[in-house]
């Protein structure tokens, strides 16, 4: 199976994908619609209680034969079953995405990879052997330093899910994270101004900043139920204050708002984004995103992942 943005090599991507988190699994296929537009055209999704455990660090499936038969349930449901090409999305604390910014520029190519694997070990806190690791340039920061999108798993982990996968004789050709999967509504969908994505979950959030259709910020914050509003705060405090040079009042406006998952309404969401950055913003949804859903009943979040995933083959 590919690694983790495999697109580079594996240039294809279909219209169908796979979303896996904890206690939900779902299958989607996509079609065009009139313009930059998507509809939905077969989906399902089903409980799956305690099948995955997301862990970076510990085994994820505590039955894999089981999962796999849910998964073949979902695809004949939606008439999926001859699909045998797919992207899946990962859940969100299976995986670790972080930003790298290179304080210098390496003299050498070797130094570069030398470079970055010191901080792909320092950043994931894990050798590079244990990892599946994949990696993509991003643009300079204002100070003109390079910087690097670095997403990983645990190989041990990542073969758990290859082998549920391929016991259906499936193959996937794209694979990330569920927050990149839902990402890729903002990113298709450019805008004037940045657009932040909260992707939430039991167990904290990770927020990411796009301005020009690439990461700013990203952070995930591991916290409690309690604490969630308090570090979203500062995670809009430490946004704010980066997009505001001292001494000036030039700022990047904050334009698009898109909240998903777990750990405060849509609703909080948008009052603390507004009360910090003085905008006016409500939280988009499908129809904002360019994508028809079958009816107005359709829960966006459930599918929000994987059909990000699925926009990419076109």
């Amino acid at each position: 199976m590919p690694n983790l943005f495999s697109r580079i090599v594996e240039p294809w991507i279909p219209s169908t994908a796979i979303g896996l988190e904890k206690g939900l699994a779902s299958v989607v296929q996509l079609e065009r619609a009139k313009g930059n537009a998507c509809r939905l055209k077969r989906a399902a999704t089903a409980n799956i209680d305690s099948l995955i455990r997301p862990s970076f660090d510990e085994p994820n499936l505590t039955n894999a034969a089981q999962l796999a038969a849910v998964l073949k349930d979902l695809a004949v449901g939606a008439g999926l079953m001859r699909q045998k090409r797919w992207s899946l999305s990962l859940p969100e604390i299976t995986t670790r995405t972080t930003v790298f910014t290179l304080e210098s520029k390496p003299a050498s190519s070797s130094e570069l990879q030398d470079v970055l694997k010191w901080k792909t070990e320092r950043g994931f806190g894990a050798s590079l052997e244990e990892l599946s690791v994949s990696r993509e340039r991003l643009q300079k920061d204002a100070q003109g330093r390079d910087r690097y999108l670095a997403i990983a798993v645990k190989k041990s982990v990542l073969a758990e899910y290859e082998a549920v996968l391929d016991s259906l004789g499936w193959r996937v050709g794209l694979i990330l994270p569920r927050h990149l999967g839902e990402a890729q509504w903002l990113v298709r969908n450019g805008s004037a101004g940045d657009s932040l994505l909260l992707s939430g979950s039991a167990k904290g959030f990770t927020g990411v900043i796009f301005r020009n259709q690439h990461p700013l910020i990203l952070r995930t914050v591991n916290c409690g139920e309690g604490e969630f509003e308090d570090e979203f705060y500062r995670f809009l405090l430490f946004y704010r204050d980066r997009n505001t040079p001292e001494g000036t009042g030039d700022h990047t406006p904050l334009s698009r708002l898109m909240v998903i998952g777990e750990g405060i309404t849509k609703e909080r969401a948008s009052e603390i984004v507004n009360e910090t950055t003085g905008g006016h913003l409500r939280p988009v949804g499908a129809e904002d995103l360019g994508l028809q859903l079958p009816n107005q009943d359709f829960n966006f979040d459930s599918i929000a992942a994987p059909a990000g995933l699925a926009t990419l083959s076109w």
